[in-house]
């Protein structure tokens, strides 16, 4: 019987065979259906993943004609972080010239708008500079990241340590005194970084921390779209499915604990974002196939529930790549092509 070669969700290698293949591929897709309440695909589409994953072919790649637009998220420090020793600048310049990036961010190490804002003098120097010697679209990013405004570190009660002694009103008071805080420094950053002649602000990793971080993040944007009309306003999402850490907040009469990547993308466009990033999680105990399945059919009913581009995340733990540091190019390849030929989004 001939067997395929795949990966399972942590990088490993792992041989299928055809109906184990095909098994997983309909598990995957009605996985998702099922969560999210959502259409599943189709049996031509399923056909499609299944040849896609039984080539025997190291690498895929998209049919001519089929390219998309490819954002970065935090590569001046990803690049870092494989051992290349460039300063932020010179990062970016290797993105755009040896690699090839569509787009990229300008980004602190801290990457949170919370520590970027007492720095943000230092930061508006160094993005104009960046603009000096580079052509591409450069945004400049930092992650929503309510929890830094929790004790110790922040001014709000911590809701981890109250939830636990049962005082759930006082937690969720303290989520949404925090929800104040991070929505002023979060405009106050971006208005100034989009000042200083930034292309667009990327919100990266958005609710994190759940509804109350989902919840700051569109109202950071409502003010920036009215503020900047024109600004280019980037959200990527930290997971599928948003937690219900307060679980009673509501954005334009829509409660928001609960929301999966197609209902995720209706608010984001209503608060004023212009490309919004889906990131569907990657489970480790079950293969790619599995997890392209799901991770394509909550992206496509994304895509077709959205008036604004779509640029799904395609990175370690999301978008149906393993959870490893250096995720291994075969299921990478695989997964971009489908997202890229059956979902018909805008770019990864």
């Amino acid at each position: 019987m001939q067997k395929f070669y795949a990966r399972q969700g942590d990088g490993s290698l792992i041989k299928l065979s055809e109906s184990e293949l095909r098994h997983d591929l309909e598990e995957g897709t009605r996985d998702a259906a099922e969560r999210g309440k959502i259409s599943p695909l189709s049996e031509d589409e399923l056909l499609y993943l299944f040849d896609i994953h039984s080539t025997p072919s190291k690498f895929v790649g998209v049919e001519m004609g089929k390219e998309v637009v490819l954002t970065y998220d935090a590569g001046t420090l990803k690049i870092r972080r494989v051992g290349v020793s460039t300063n932020r600048i010179q990062s970016l310049q290797v993105y755009e010239k040896l690699l090839g990036a569509d787009t990229m961010e300008l980004d602190h190490v801290d990457y949170s708008f919370k520590p970027v804002k007492p720095i943000i003098g230092n930061e508006q120097p160094v993005l104009e500079q960046a603009l000096l010697v580079t052509t591409l679209p450069l945004f400049y990013g930092a992650m929503p990241n309510l929890g830094l405004y929790s004790q110790p570190d922040g001014p709000c009660p911590n809701p981890s340590e109250l939830l636990p002694m049962g005082k759930i009103s006082e937690a969720r008071a303290s989520y949404e005194e925090a929800v104040g805080f991070a929505v002023k420094d979060m405009v106050q950053v971006a208005s100034a970084m989009y000042e200083s002649g930034a292309d667009g602000i990327n919100f990266d990793t958005t609710g994190a921390a759940g509804d109350p971080d989902f919840l700051a993040t569109l109202q950071a944007v409502e003010i920036l779209r009215k503020k900047y009309p024109r600004m280019c306003i980037e959200v990527g999402m930290a997971g599928e499915f948003i937690l219900g850490m307060h679980a009673e907040l509501s954005y334009n009469g829509v409660r928001l604990a609960g929301l999966y990547p197609h209902k995720q993308v209706e608010l984001a466009e209503k608060a004023g974002v212009t490309i919004f990033g889906p990131a569907i999680n990657t489970s480790t105990d079950r293969s790619c196939p599995w997890n392209l399945a799901r991770a394509v059919t909550f992206a496509k009913a994304c895509v077709e529930s959205s008036n604004i581009p779509i640029h799904v995340n395609m990175g370690m733990g999301v978008g149906a790549v393993p959870v490893v540091d250096h995720p291994p190019v075969d299921a990478v390849s695989r997964a971009s092509r489908a997202m890229v030929e059956i979902t018909r989004l805008d770019g990864l």
